[in-house]
């Protein structure tokens, strides 16, 4: 099977990143209260360089974070979907924030970013495919009693830098541990698997941009997020925390694969839909920069190979695009061919001599010289021809 198939195998997908459990007290199986999140081993190479720092210790589980069960669980009356409002969402926001997944401000509002939360919640620890879920976030009764059991929660690795980020590709979720204990469980979309060609703009200091003033570049990529290990790098969260780079417009990115970074976008769907970050809700990027710092380790999980076997690959380069033209070629053709109309305007006040006509027409006003010649002939002519006096 073609390999990129098999990275969204939704199968694969709800078995990788985290082993779950459920007890008897969720769906009436044998054992322990509530819902297990069990670490997975990595199967690459211990000896590796990739693997040397790498998560191959045993997990042991005392590095498991429990998170207790509700005191005494509370029934929910009516399956929620979004536009509902009322103190059930109240208690169903407040359960997601103990849990670590950010539903937002708890105002009982069943919205867009409580929803976002839910996905993730159903995606990890429910195990429902993401091609399952309702595009308006419907949590259940029963998915709620769940939901108040008692949760352990743990990274995958846990031989890592003191904060680490995972990031499972095929749940589109990742998770920040500190101290290998869950700080922030989000949805994400990542990269489409998709050939793209765009006109962006580009910053200056972003890959492609030399200079000090933002650019615009006509290019094609592919929009691929590398399963691997990586550490994270430089971050602009200055300004207004918005930035354009080659891949899209950003907010308040923290980069760890070249251009490639978490970032905030007004738009994360539930599916791949990005040119290779790792896009998250408005409201958590707000804060997101926070919970890391320079050299923190990410850890990009794809479920086909542990991310010690990629090592650290690079971002899948761009090209130019053949069919962009700059507009520079375009600025320079328009003014030459509008500047000739200065010179017409020259030329209309060139006919002002009609005045000059004006002048020729009070020259000719001798004509009153004319009138005195028949006044002063006639008399001289009368007399020359009259007969003689007599004697």
């Amino acid at each position: 099977m073609d390999p990129q198939l098999r990275r969204w195998m939704p199968a694969i997908a709800a078995a990788a990143v985290f082993v779950v459990v459920i007890g008897a007290s969720a769906f009436g199986g044998g054992g322990g209260d509530g819902v297990q999140l069990a670490p997975t081993q990595p199967s690459g190479d211990p000896g590796s360089p990739s693997s040397a720092t790498a998560q191959t210790a045993p997990v042991s589980p005392a590095v498991t974070v429990p998170i207790p069960s509700v005191a005494q669980k509370v029934a929910l009356t009516r399956s929620l979907t979004e536009g509902v409002q009322g103190d059930d969402v109240k208690m169903v926001q407040q359960r997601l924030k103990d849990l670590r997944f950010d539903p937002g401000e708890i105002d009982g509002i069943y919205g867009g970013m409580t929803i976002r939360a839910i996905w993730a919640f159903q995606k990890l620890v429910l195990g429902i495919p993401r091609d399952e879920l309702s595009r308006n976030g419907k949590l259940t009764p029963e998915q709620w009693d769940t939901m108040q059991s008692q949760l352990t929660i743990a990274p995958r690795r846990t031989n890592s830098t003191a904060t680490h980020v995972e990031v499972y590709l095929p749940q589109q979720t990742m998770a920040v541990f500190n101290n290998n204990q869950p700080v922030l469980v989000t949805h994400v979309s990542s990269g489409s698997m998709e050939e793209w060609c765009s006109v962006v703009t580009i910053d200056p200091g972003e890959s492609g941009n030399d200079t000090d003033a933002p650019i615009e570049q006509g290019i094609c990529g592919f929009s691929e997020t590398p399963s691997g290990v990586y550490k994270f790098t430089r971050r602009h969260v200055e300004g207004d925390g918005w930035r354009e780079g080659k891949l899209g417009r950003m907010y308040k990115p923290v980069y760890f694969n070249y251009g490639i970074a978490v970032h905030g976008s007004l738009d994360v769907p539930n599916r791949p839909a990005s040119h290779g970050c790792i896009r998250i809700p408005m409201h958590i990027a707000e804060y997101f920069p926070d919970l890391v710092a320079k050299g923190d380790q990410i850890f990009v999980f794809d479920d086909v190979k542990d991310p010690e076997e990629y090592d650290s690959p690079p971002q899948t380069w761009d090209w130019p695009d053949p069919s962009w033209v700059p507009p520079t070629t375009v600025a320079t053709t328009v003014p030459t061919t509008v500047a000739p109309v200065t010179t017409k305007a020259t030329t209309t006040t060139t006919k002002a001599p009609v005045t000059t006509k004006a002048t020729t027409t009070t020259t000719k006003a001798p004509a009153t010289t004319k009138a005195p010649i028949p006044t002063t002939v006639p008399p001289t002519t009368a007399a020359a021809t009259q007969p003689p006096a007599g004697p």
